[in-house]
């Protein structure tokens, strides 16, 4: 297990060490820009030294390059010649000499952690730290050192993790080979020494779920290197101590599944706010748990469960976006902290006139969400969005109807209609059923009539996509109503639950 020794970086009086107005440059030759460098990494020479290979690197291995004509440095398990980067280190020679041969992913991360090194030094790749795992008698079944476990499922690949550390970090890596991962598919929770992480590729469900060895902070960091699948899982050690392992294998762990197989997992959320919309529709805001990695896609719905008269009663919602906050004016969360629900209060309704009478400060307790796979559409998560691709420009139109019954019904009347006067591109059409007599606009419900109407095809060539939200009768109608005008299944898509 590699350990990083505890030395001032950067060094006492060195060019990199700053006053408090910030980091000083070192001047670089001429040709040594970022764009010089950008333009060697594209050149196609070897800039590893190892002709296109990939090796495992051994700490006796990675010790032998401590030079400035031979540099090898470790940033999070993976191993980088930097030797050609020398010249280009805004920051010189003595600062990557630093952590020449060792483990520098301390040391970089004082210095400038925001820096996409994997970008930057990806053709200096030599490959990955080669961990030696403590032999362990069988039955204790710690998870220590490095593990890569192969995970079978439907032509998904093999699924690795590993763990390592430094002296005030553990990082957990979890290798989903998995192009376009991004931080909404990852899922984190931790609680009582337990985490529990779950990963979303594709149709199936990637579950971690360990009682660690140590006491970790609250803060967990969760960054994701999309374009190679990789997720890296950040603790902050509460105690700088080395770990022995990482912890105790729990139930489920390192399954790989259907999501739809998973099953439900509750977390508690406190109500922190609660503002009336329309006469009957309210926005809630959930304050998740300060150790909780959440973020719901597009699209996507939650779970909310409650006990109603002695039973237990789940409703799904779809969040809306955090952007509500300045037209309504929430408090504000920190990122990715709060879930927002727009909710319509039904009076003979059990769940929603329960939830309305939750007291601000008091729990409830959304889940993970179930991902319904449908990633980039737009969702106002009203009664229909069309959306319209044409001809080789990509331009873009949008149509949305808007059924309701009354005017008061209507949500975000007022900026949908801003955005129709400001946009040329975004049409909408509200629909009453119960409209007063002073109503000029469209009245009656969801027909075929009313869709043919309202969508035309404007081009032979034209792509369409058109969305429906709404109760299960009006979807079902709606579906049905699109297939008899020839919409086929591939140009429908039903936000359900």
């Amino acid at each position: 297990m590699l350990n990083v020794p505890v030395s001032a970086f950067p060094a006492p009086g060195s060019q990199q060490r700053a006053a408090r107005g910030g980091r000083t440059k070192v001047p670089l030759k001429p040709g040594r820009s970022l764009m010089d460098w950008i333009r060697l990494t594209k050149s196609g020479k070897d800039l590893t030294g190892l002709k296109g290979r990939v090796i495992e690197v051994t700490e006796e291995e990675l010790a032998k390059h401590n030079k400035t004509d031979d540099c090898w440095i470790c940033i999070r398990g993976l191993v980088y010649n930097v030797t050609p980067y020398m010249e280009y280190h805004p920051g010189g020679e003595d600062e990557l000499m630093k952590a020449a041969g060792t483990d520098g992913t301390d040391l970089f991360d004082q210095v400038h952690r925001w820096v996409n090194y994997e970008s930057m030094l990806k053709e200096c790749l030599v490959g990955r730290m080669a961990l030696k795992p403590i032999a362990l008698p069988k039955e204790k079944k710690c998870l220590n050192g490095k593990f890569r476990h192969g995970v079978g499922g439907q032509g998904m690949g093999e699924k690795n993790y590993d763990w390592f550390q430094t002296d005030y970090s553990v990082t957990v890596v979890v290798y989903t080979k998995q192009k376009d991962m991004n931080s909404e598919l990852v899922i984190l929770d931790y609680e009582d020494s337990r985490l529990r992480g779950e990963i979303i590729i594709r149709d199936y469900s990637y579950l971690l779920n360990i009682e660690l060895s140590n006491a970790v902070q609250e803060d967990i960091a969760v960054h994701v290197a999309e374009k190679v699948g990789k997720v890296e899982i950040v603790l902050k050690k509460k105690d700088n101590i080395p770990w022995k392992k990482l912890g105790q294998p729990l139930e489920s762990h390192n399954s790989f599944i259907k999501h739809t197989d998973r099953g439900l997992y509750y977390r508690k959320c406190k109500l922190i706010s609660k503002t009336e919309v329309t006469h009957d529709t309210k926005l809630f805001c959930l304050l998740l748990p300060r150790s909780t990695h959440f973020q719901v896609p597009v699209g996507q719905h939650v779970y909310l469960k409650q006990i109603v008269t002695g039973k237990e009663i789940v409703k799904p919602y779809t969040p809306v976006s955090c952007s509500l906050q300045t037209h309504f004016k929430e408090p504000s969360c920190r990122d990715g902290a709060c879930l927002f629900l727009m909710i319509k209060i039904y009076p003979s309704g059990l769940f929603s006139s329960e939830l309305d009478h939750l007291q601000i400060g008091l729990p409830s307790q959304p889940p993970s969400h179930q991902l319904n796979p449908m990633h980039g559409v737009m969702s106002f998560g009203l009664w229909g969005l069309e959306i319209w691709w044409w001809g080789s420009t990509g331009s873009i139109n949008l149509k949305l109807m808007f059924f309701n019954k009354t005017e008061d019904d209507i949500l975000w009347r007022d900026q949908l209609e801003q955005l129709i006067l400001q946009d040329k591109r975004f049409e909408a059409q509200f629909i009453l059923s119960e409209p007063s007599k002073e109503w000029n606009g469209k009245r009656g419900k969801i027909s075929s009539s009313l869709l043919s109407e309202f969508f035309k095809r404007s081009k032979q060539d034209s792509k369409v996509l058109i969305c429906i939200c709404g109760p299960a009768p009006f979807t079902e109608q709606g579906e049905q109503f699109l297939k008899d005008l020839d919409y086929c299944k591939e140009e429908i898509h039903s936000f359900t639950a």
